[in-house]
């Protein structure tokens, strides 16, 4: 081996530590992913939960199969919108292995100027939701007691429910989105939100940082949303403070291309979406499902079908994404030093001996290295 090939090679052992620093190497089985639901049949039962009346969505397992336990995924509804607004966009979410629990929270305590009284989600009923969910799990009566796992809980939510779903996860009581106090329970480890702007109310003079603590968040908005701006829910997005994070454009969607029908009564977007209404149900289900299976349910192939590149993106859809945290300058280079010195040695004895049949092979390009290593990908509009 020549010193222009040894030169290589050190090169090589550079970048492909840098790409080792920055992010995890991809899954070799990607390719055989699919993103459909887990399950074909979901049921589901109407309860009370702290006096509000609730739909609680399940899979259908197969008998055999009736050990496996999922997560809970607390539905926030948005402000005066009916729970039956929300059941087909719940029913995919279960089908990909979630109880999706959706109350009509009527609340008592907040009536904007100019609107009638009715369902305005509030952050109490993340405890009510873990409290009730607790009782089920010892009732034998239950649908659902054999199934639960009490130990997680996300929020998905709409518009004002997505909202209070950040609150929730900041671990704030901030009026009107909570009265009294509120502590974040350990439960609580992810969400994903559509149509949310954290300042839409307008009650801060500019958005604040939103201390998530870590706890994956994903946005989703609609580019014809004209209720909830895209550029406002961009920047949430960006003041979220801890990754991993994620900001999901529906292309052609409005403010209510999550619900069964367009603009329910009684705050109509008068943008008109120029996407199907159930396709965008669907995409919406789909993108918040397995973000969260990636990112809270450690499952390898959805992180890899949510952060790669080795899937076609969705044509309905555009993303930003941040997976992890990337550490100051001078702790990547003082972690990059430390790693490409110990590459470095490894390779240069290795290239030291080589023996006749025994040729050290390296990677057939350095783009492949940097495709295949960088799990830290942004995407933009």
């Amino acid at each position: 081996m020549n010193l222009s090939s040894v030169s290589q090679n050190l090169l090589l052992a550079l970048f492909g530590t840098l790409s080792i620093t920055l992010g995890v190497a991809s899954s070799t089985t990607a390719a055989q992913f699919s993103d459909t639901p887990l399950f074909k049949e979901v049921n589901s039962y109407e309860t009370k939960i702290n006096g509000d009346f609730a739909d609680v969505y399940f899979p259908v397992t197969e008998p055999q199969k009736n050990t496996e336990t999922f997560p809970i995924a607390l539905f926030l509804q948005g402000a005066l919108v009916d729970k039956s607004n929300y059941s087909k966009f719940a029913s995919i979410v279960t089908s990909y292995g979630f109880i999706v629990v959706v109350p009509n929270h009527f609340n008592q305590n907040f009536v904007p100027p100019g609107f009638p009284q009715g369902f305005y989600s509030e952050e109490e009923e993340v405890n009510q939701v873990i409290d009730y969910i607790k009782s089920e799990k010892s009732n034998y009566n239950s649908p659902i007691h054999e199934i639960i796992d009490i130990d997680k809980l996300v929020l998905l939510g709409h518009s004002y429910g997505g909202i209070v779903g950040l609150n929730a996860i900041e671990g704030n009581c901030i009026y009107p989105y909570c009265i009294g106090e509120f502590t974040r329970p350990q439960e609580l480890v992810g969400g994903a939100f559509y149509g949310s702007d954290f300042n839409q109310l307008g009650i801060f003079e500019q958005t604040p940082p939103i201390n998530n603590d870590g706890i994956p968040i994903a946005l989703l908005a609609g580019t014809l949303d004209g209720l909830a701006s895209f550029n406002g829910i961009k920047t949430t997005y960006e003041q979220l403070q801890t990754p991993p994070k994620y900001l999901l454009g529906i292309i052609g969607a409005n403010h209510y291309s999550i619900t069964n029908t367009n603009n329910p009564f009684p705050i109509p977007d008068s943008t008109i979406p120029s996407i199907d209404q159930n396709v965008g149900i669907e995409t919406i289900a789909r993108w918040s499902s397995l973000f969260l299976k990636a990112t809270v349910l450690n499952d390898q192939n959805a992180l890899n079908y949510v952060y790669n590149l080795e899937y076609p993106l969705d044509i309905n859809v555009n993303v930003i994404s941040q997976l992890r945290y990337v550490p100051e300058p001078n702790s990547i280079l003082s972690l990059l030093c430390f790693s490409t010195f110990g590459t470095t040695l490894w390779l240069w004895r290795k290239i030291n001996c080589v023996t006749k049949g025994n040729k050290f092979s390296r990677p057939k390009s350095l783009a492949i290295i940097l495709r295949n290593r960088l799990k830290f990908k942004f995407f933009f509009f």
